[in-house]
């Protein structure tokens, strides 16, 4: 007999945004089904084995703070804890982690497994069925249906995936899994959504017993106490127990530039084999051989893949050429003259979904019980899938039990910033989050997402009422401290002298308390979190209270809300390409409105006067 099983919420994917969306979904009380295609595979770094780094490790720590799950399994997978940046100011100090990638994948899949409310299942999904303008389930390749009111795609690089090792290519979702080709033409065909085309890689693994570190440099781990999460006590299982493990630092060579030049028209990238754009943030090799001639050198990194096995990681070597070059390419560089690959780099090419057709709410406006979420909509990185994934979890469940739908602004979070800049800017290649991307960073630090973000997790029920109480007594020890530094006149000139004396990484756990602070520690027992954030406002003290003016015009225009239905064809004024673009983007509000490429701010006031006409009624 089939399963005709019915839920609130089914959850397409079982990477790292389908992982988030579906604990998100469950811990909201919607009856959820994760639907992988295969469990062993849940979660699987297919590429990097990290987390974390330049804006990602805000997005993690955003995260942790609103009740996912990522920063405590990083925490649980955890080999090496790094924080980077930190010659530059704290606004853009940046966790990373490089993780045994079989434990974060075991520690998720556990997590998955004991959330209440949630069910995973094994199959693939070939179709979604439909009902005049909703989705109404999904058929499996078992012929099994399975009915929700809220459908939630995280399909990642499976949607008619095809790799590349050079002039040969095959289908599939990554090295190992199948592709996706029958619900990538569903979207198509049947949904009518815009379909455009990707493309990323990643470096060959090799085997330890044949490379020689004596010929490299070692990049050792920083304080291996640090973690992602802020909830120190909420352990993920299993753990690793070396958390300390070196990654190490190499460089190829000239030769190696000669042997991709000699072969270049061996790769699929410059023989017209691929139509997929790559990112420019992380170029291929041959790309940068190409892109980059008055290089001669490239820095690569050495990462272990974890505690349990031999095998290496090659930071900064992704690449498409055919197999033998790979390692005629790798044993050209010092302390890898012996090297043996144990698996082969590729590309990969996959659909993905033109994000101009979704909302803010991560909703796509066609349909509007179905959510998309990670490199579906365009992005790359674990991290940007996973922030996408509560959200679309988190309205997924809202949407199955009738409320209404949450929207992150640029202001909140760099999951707000990521978000509106997918909906509202043009998409031509995978996004990848900078710091420079959130105009408003010095107040969305990743030593702060709690502060900014646990509040209203708490509110939407995402996070749980002992993590919460946790939360809040941190805060209000918090606020007592700063009270008490204003009412002993301790200005922010000498918290700031602080972070000025700290010269190249700054450590927060050997830092003295100056003698102001002193008696007030002995007080209140003031521990380093406290002193940390409260010697950054000061540092930016100035500087956050311009950002807060400007926060509150953005607001205002955050207030003005544009109805879906608002009629642009009736505004004269606007220009063609203005016109244009507003009906492609259709902005749920002027703030977003205003930062369409080309929309002018003559054309926002112009909005702005309709749309009080409108409310009057005139």
């Amino acid at each position: 007999m089939k399963d005709t099983s019915r839920y609130d919420v089914v959850v397409i994917g079982g990477g790292h945004a389908g992982c988030e969306a579906a604990l998100a979904s469950a811990r909201l009380g919607a009856e959820t089904l994760l639907i992988t295609m295969n469990m062993d595979h849940i979660a699987q770094m297919s590429c990097n084995p990290a987390i974390g780094g330049i804006a990602k490790g805000h997005v993690v720590r955003e995260v942790d703070a609103l009740g996912g799950a990522m920063g405590r399994v990083t925490d649980a997978a955890s080999i090496q804890f790094r924080m980077l940046n930190q010659t530059k100011g704290p606004a853009v100090w940046s966790p990373r982690s490089q993780c045994d990638k079989q434990c974060y994948q075991k520690a998720m899949k556990r997590e998955l497994e004991i959330q209440e409310k949630l069910i995973i299942h094994q199959a693939e999904v070939l179709e979604l069925e439909i009902t005049g303008d909703e989705i109404t389930g999904v058929k499996t390749q078992f012929g099994d249906v399975f009915l929700a009111k809220s459908f939630i795609l995280t399909t990642g690089t499976f949607l008619s995936g095809k790799l590349h090792y050079g002039l040969s290519n095959f289908a599939g979702g990554r090295a190992g899994d199948l592709a996706s080709e029958e619900l990538s033409e569903c979207l198509a065909d049947k949904l009518k959504l815009r379909i455009g085309r990707l493309k990323t890689g990643t470096p060959a693994r090799i085997l330890a017993k044949t490379i020689d570190f004596s010929k490299m440099s070692v990049q050792g781990a920083e304080n291996p106490e640090d973690r992602f999460s802020f909830y120190t006590e909420d352990n993920a299982y299993p753990q690793t127990k070396q958390k300390t493990m070196p990654c190490h630092l190499i460089k190829s060579t000239p030769e190696t530039v000669k042997i991709v030049q000699k072969n270049i028209h061996r790769s699929p990238l410059y023989a017209g084999e691929i139509n997929g754009i790559g990112t420019r943030y992380c170029p291929s090799f041959e790309d940068k051989v190409v892109k980059f001639p008055h290089h001669e050198t490239h820095q690569l990194y050495l990462e272990p893949e974890g505690e349990f096995t031999e095998e290496y990681y090659i930071n900064g070597i992704s690449t498409s050429l055919p197999v033998d070059v790979q390692i005629e390419m790798l044993q050209s560089i010092p302390g890898l003259e012996n090297v043996r690959i144990s698996r082969y780099a590729y590309a990969i090419e996959y659909d993905f979904v033109f994000p101009d057709q979704i909302e803010r709410s991560l909703r796509v406006k066609k349909w509007q019980n179905l959510f998309l979420a990670g490199q579906i909509n365009g992005t790359s990185g674990y991290e940007e899938a996973a922030g996408q994934g509560l959200i679309a979890g988190l309205n997924a469940a809202r949407l199955a039990n009738g409320q209404e739908m949450i929207e992150l602004g640029r202001d909140t979070s760099y999951i707000g910033v990521m978000i509106d800049d997918l909906v509202t800017k043009e998409i031509i290649e995978p996004y990848r989050l900078f710091t420079s991307r959130a105009e408003y960073r010095l107040r969305l630090r990743q030593d702060n997402a709690d502060l900014r973000l646990s509040p209203l997790a708490y509110d939407l029920g995402l996070l749980p009422e002992e993590k919460f109480a946790k939360f809040a007594k941190y805060r209000d020890k918090l606020l007592i401290t700063q009270e008490k530094l204003e009412k002993e006149k301790i200005e922010g000139k000498t918290l700031a002298k602080l972070l000025v004396g700290m010269k190249g990484k700054p450590d927060f756990a050997k830092l003295p308390f100056p003698a102001e602070l002193i008696d007030l520690n002995r007080e209140n027992r003031l521990d380093r979190k406290i002193l940390q954030h409260i010697v950054i406002n000061a540092h930016y003290k100035g500087y956050i209270e311009r950002e807060e003016i400007s926060v509150k015009k953005l607001n205002k225009l955050e207030e003005w809300k544009i109805p879906s239905t608002f009629d642009y064809d009736s505004i004269k004024g606007l220009k063609n390409e203005s016109r244009l673009k507003l009906k492609n983007v259709t902005p749920t509000t002027l703030a977003q409105a205003s930062r369409i490429d080309g929309v002018t701010p003559p054309e926002i006031t112009l909005l702005q006067v309709h749309l009080k006409r409108q409310q009057h009624g005139k």
